[in-house]
């Protein structure tokens, strides 16, 4: 059976969320790069580059999320839905890469002497960070109630740049108050912040590839599955289960077992009622193909 690809999700919500995310890379990179400039912190030029890596992740969250609402097709019959795994994986690579060009630049410039960051940059940074923990909170929260991978992943990649502005506030506060001999301290916060970017690229990382490799889901949803399969009158029990996460939905291939003696016109009306009870049960479940198979009862061994 087909069904769209964004069943059980809400049309449009994870796309609208990803452009929130792109709005507010924009305006947050333009504001640190230009107050690092100004201001003589390499913590908040750092940050800004790192803005600017989630702005292009952004963009392919929303790219991946935009594809994944595709209903199915003849030639993808179930559906579109791995796009969003794909986009969380390329959005971990964007994170691992600006987490090395971050630490490149930071150890440069803890061994290039420079002038101590402006006071006022701490403004800025404490306002960013207000910013970015409000959107990242809002970004992770439509992506667990939409089940996608893709904006769990923005999430992380929000958190990220968070993380690193945080490191900045750190480090230039620490700067300015040990005053002369301090001033690479914001580098080292830089420092510090790449080595958390590629701690949680890694994360992401796998768990796209997880999902792109079509690992089982948690156990309450397989569980929950195999409880409502079992529920149905007439199943005797359940032989097999595979469960597999495409986007926001899954697809659910399981074997049933009933009486041997069953016709098969009843057959197939107790698969039809194992589908309706799987997909009531788990409203984020697309599909389901039934594989019924006969109960044999096992005959009782002798003792001797």
């Amino acid at each position: 059976m087909t069904a769209r690809a964004g069943a059980g999700a809400t049309p449009g919500v994870a796309a609208r969320t990803a452009l929130l995310g792109i709005g507010a890379n924009v305006a947050l990179a333009v504001v640190k790069l230009v107050a690092g400039i100004v201001g003589n912190s390499y913590a908040l030029v750092a940050d800004a580059a790192e803005s600017t890596f989630d702005l292009f992740g952004s963009i392919v969250v929303w790219a991946g999320v935009r594809i994944a609402d595709r209903d199915a097709t003849a030639d993808y019959p179930f559906g579109y839905g791995k796009a969003e795994a794909l986009a969380g994986a390329v959005v971990a690579l964007l994170l691992l890469v600006a987490s090395v060009g971050i630490a490149a630049a930071a150890i440069h410039e803890i061994r290039t002497p420079h002038f101590s960051p402006a006071p006022w940059t701490l403004a800025v940074l404490g306002a960013v960070i207000v910013g970015k923990e409000l959107v990242a909170r809002r970004v992770a929260a439509v992506g667990r109630r939409e089940r996608s991978t893709a904006l769990e992943a923005d999430a992380m990649h929000h958190r990220s740049d968070l993380l690193t502005s945080v490191a900045a506030f750190v480090g230039i506060a620490v700067a300015l108050a040990g005053g002369p001999g301090w001033e690479s301290a914001d580098d080292w916060a830089a420092l510090a912040a790449s080595g958390v970017i590629a701690w949680n690229g890694v994360a992401l990382l796998r768990t796209g590839v997880r999902e792109l490799m079509d690992r089982m889901p948690p156990g309450d949803v397989t569980d929950a599955v195999r409880a409502a399969a079992r529920a149905v009158d007439d199943v005797r029990d359940v032989e097999k289960l595979a469960v597999r996460k495409a986007g926001r939905g899954y697809w659910v291939d399981i074997h049933v077992q009933a009486d041997p003696a069953m016709s098969l016109h009843a057959a197939h009306v107790v698969s039809g009622k194992v589908k309706g009870a799987i997909r009531t049960a788990v409203p984020a479940v697309q599909g389901v193909l039934v594989h019924m198979e006969p109960h044999e009862r096992v005959a009782d061994t002798p003792t001797a």
